[in-house]
């Protein structure tokens, strides 16, 4: 079920990205510098190649708010690709500008290459990197963005950390780590956590499997380019169901937890606690030491074809995670208290308040 839903357009090299959201009720005040402040945390991070070093991402709002409020209708975005001055002909959509400059037929392992050739019927492997890659991301946290607006207005907000990156485990070591591997021609991966909170009580639903709202977070997740496994909560293995299960206690007649193992879902619903999502991305699989592959075109081994890339992406995974969660979490929002203005969402919420306070 959707109310609030997003269309994403745009190549990596082409003129720019583009969003369409729908279902955004009237009166969330939307601030573009916001939407551009996480364009940038996602940008940066140790470790970033030289693309970063081109684009400084902005949003453009074509449509959808007046004086930085939503009016209801759709609400457009568009990002600029800079870089498109250098590629214009390259990824022209006229048939007179064809040229075989930048196209390429070695598969890269770990990328989409190889099986988004044989499902589209694509020789020119060109055509599947440019909407597989990575730069869509930034058309996705613009949305997110405006996602968390309506989040915070309604007293919901989030954070994230990195928790892992290569081996390290902790802040000190993970720029050591970071250079290592920029210095031998390799890629790091890590893990990274996403906490939100104020969170009401009964998002998601118990009713049906695609209800659920650990699913369709995992779901949100997990479909982040590189990532490959989600976590809810803490979850350590060999635990007895005694010391793993959240105890509940009355403080008056409020009910809490003294632990969160859950990550703030039972059932699949929210349950008033903070939910806490950890993803593990994998190593980006652009190496400047190739590795071994196949090539289309003659179908001999060869060495996989590198693209301008990133030696660690990881801190801007986790703003990618954060706006995807953010989407899933104000649909829900707007499942529960309906409404089509901010103001009738707030009578909503305070209407349907249970004798249990959970915001």
């Amino acid at each position: 079920m959707e109310k609030f839903r997003f269309l994403t357009a745009g190549e990596s090299h082409g003129k720019g990205l583009t969003a369409i959201i729908e279902g955004i009720p009237s009166g969330f005040e939307i601030n573009p510098d916001f939407i551009n402040a996480e364009l940038k945390r996602r940008q940066q991070g140790y470790g970033r190649g030289g693309r970063m070093k081109i684009e400084t991402d902005t949003v453009e709002i074509l449509s959808g708010i007046r004086f930085g409020k939503t009016l209801g209708s759709p609400v457009a975005l568009f990002i600029k690709n800079k870089d498109f001055e250098n590629w214009e002909k390259i990824m022209s959509i006229n048939p007179q500008d064809y040229t075989e400059e930048k196209s390429f037929s070695a598969y890269r392992p770990g990328h989409a290459d190889f099986a988004g050739s044989v499902k589209y019927n694509q020789k020119d492997l060109r055509n599947i990197l440019e909407r597989s890659s990575a730069r869509q991301t930034a058309i996705e946290v613009a949305v997110g963005t405006v996602a968390k607006q309506i989040l915070n207005t309604l007293g919901i907000s989030c954070s994230s950390k990195i928790l892992q990156i290569g081996k390290a485990a902790n802040e000190a070591d993970f720029h050591k780590e970071i250079d290592t591997a920029k210095e031998s021609g390799d890629t790091l991966g890590g893990k990274i956590e996403v906490i939100f909170s104020g969170l009401p009580v009964g998002l998601g639903s118990h009713v049906h499997w695609d209800r659920k709202l650990d699913g369709l977070v995992a779901q949100a997740v997990m479909s982040i380019p590189a990532i490959k496994a989600v976590e809810i909560g803490d979850n350590p293995l060999g635990l007895t169901g005694s010391e793993y299960h959240d105890e509940m206690y009355l403080e008056g007649e409020k009910v809490v937890r003294k632990t969160n193992h859950a990550g703030g879902i039972e059932g699949g619903m929210t349950n008033g606690e903070n939910l806490v999502v950890k993803a593990i991305m994998k190593p980006i699989p652009t190496l400047r030491k190739p590795l071994n592959t196949v090539d289309s075109s003659t179908m001999q081994e060869t060495q996989a074809h590198f693209e301008r890339s990133d030696t660690c992406a990881v801190e801007a995974c986790a703003v990618v995670a954060e706006a995807r969660i953010a989407c899933v979490l104000v649909n829900e929002i707007l499942l529960k208290f309906g409404g089509d203005s901010l103001e009738e969402i707030l009578k909503n919420k305070e209407h349907g308040k249970s004798h249990i306070d959970c915001f």
